[in-house]
């Protein structure tokens, strides 16, 4: 796999759909990594000052956390040939390589066969938020019984070759607008082995946003296609190159066409903006004062869409452009290492919404410090960036050694109670 490693600032050229540069303070500047990064930043800054009500950050437990994660990585890849962390390691649950085996059904086309991945790896991760600790997927080929991320992505995995998004007959294996509009609740259950006994957290609300996936597919046949699938994104990000694939130019189009799918419902000037939350100490131009972008589904969208680019003979770049997924499990590695602490510990306890600003925090909080903790990873190691970028510290790394961590302290549950539909943790 080719990859590039660049650190560029980014911000949106056009503003999606009038081919002019975004106006300041518009929505559309939150449309960048560079501005997830320069936001959080803001608030990183405040919990060092001391001034925020609700986190204090220990730089002295850095060191110690870094050698935490460098003991997982270490652990976990010994030779420090790091994949990157996408969707595509938990199709590899149970040791069983589930890619291969589908690929092998695929034709001969690179380009088909990385449009067919990437229909594969939209649904999947868009199904890939907390399934809750009491639901599990056992599969019937392998006799395993997986649960969380692992059991999603195997799960969905088998809905997608069965057909369950296609709308074609014909063509089981693709994800269509005709197949998400036709999905139901039923569906999605029976598919997933849910009942009252396995019960999966946000059921109703992965099948809301899967259909309102289909809505955004064909409201951009530009992009889509006139038979609208997901693959389809394969060709609008080439374009008419055939060579390199930039990772901001796939997140920056994800953005622009899919930011109303998301149940959050967040507008801003009438415009929808996703994953972004509300922060009265986050400051910003004009109508973005005062909001917090993540993105977090959409960047997880667009780590896992770079293999199937790779594999169909691109080269990757623009890595380093790309944040720390903010989730519980890296932000859970924060808490549990010292690295950071609540101010008031009984807010443990207490159930928290997504929007609440100590949850809105804590997010933000984990894009700046994952980054600074992945610096220190790389010491331990002894490699430089280049070697191990970001994606590859997360895999190797942050996140496993979170959810080793979680699994340690609390039987793998988050060190905060979220409530959660299904689309964000």
């Amino acid at each position: 796999m080719s990859v590039e490693i660049s650190g560029r600032d980014r911000v949106p050229r056009t503003d999606p759909g009038s081919g002019r540069p975004p106006a300041p303070g518009s929505p559309h500047v939150l449309r960048s990594t560079a501005a997830i990064r320069e936001r959080a930043g803001q608030l990183t800054d405040r919990a060092r000052a001391g001034d925020s009500p609700w986190f204090v950050i220990d730089d002295a437990a850095l060191p110690a956390a870094a050698a935490e994660v460098a003991g997982v990585t270490r652990r976990r890849y010994p030779d420090l040939d790091i994949p990157f962390h996408s969707r595509w390691r938990h199709f590899e649950a149970g040791g069983v390589d589930r890619t291969s085996m589908l690929r092998s059904r695929l034709g001969d086309d690179p380009a088909e066969q990385a449009r067919t991945l990437i229909d594969l790896a939209v649904v999947s991760v868009l199904l890939d938020a907390g399934a809750g600790p009491d639901w599990s997927y056992l599969e019937a080929d392998s006799g395993l019984q997986i649960g969380r991320s692992e059991g999603l992505a195997v799960a969905g995995w088998h809905a997608f070759t069965a057909g369950l998004f296609s709308g074609d007959p014909g063509h089981r294996l693709r994800v269509d607008a005709i197949g998400l509009a036709e999905l139901t609740v039923d569906a999605l259950s029976a598919a997933f082995q849910v009942n009252r006994r396995n019960p999966l957290v946000g059921l109703d609300g992965r099948v809301e946003l899967l259909r309102r996936l289909g809505t955004a597919l064909t409201a951009h046949p530009d992009v889509f296609g006139e038979q609208p699938r997901p693959g389809h994104l394969y060709d609008a990000v080439l374009g008419a190159s055939t060579a390199d694939v930039d990772a901001h130019t796939i997140l920056s189009l994800l953005l622009s066409c899919t930011s109303g799918i998301w149940l959050s419902d967040n507008v801003l000037d009438g415009i929808p903006v996703g994953d972004c939350w509300r922060h009265d100490a986050v400051r910003g131009e004009g109508p973005s004062d005062g909001w917090m972008p993540f993105h977090k589904l959409s960047q997880w969208l667009t780590y896992s869409l770079l293999e199937p680019f790779a594999w169909a003979g691109h080269r990757v770049g623009g890595l380093a452009d790309l944040t720390a997924l903010p989730e519980y499990r890296n932000g859970g590695l924060l808490l549990d290492t010292g690295v950071l602490r609540l101010r008031d510990p009984a807010q443990a306890h207490h159930r928290h919404l997504v929007g609440d600003e100590l949850v809105v925090e804590w997010r933000a909080l984990t894009i700046t410090l994952i980054d600074e903790l992945a610096s220190l990873v790389r010491t331990e190691l002894n490699v430089d960036e280049t070697r191990m970028p970001l994606a590859c510290v997360l895999e190797g790394g942050t996140w496993a050694a979170g959810r080793e961590l979680a699994g340690k302290l609390r039987s793998g549950l988050p060190p905060l109670d979220i409530a959660s539909d299904g689309t964000v943790f």
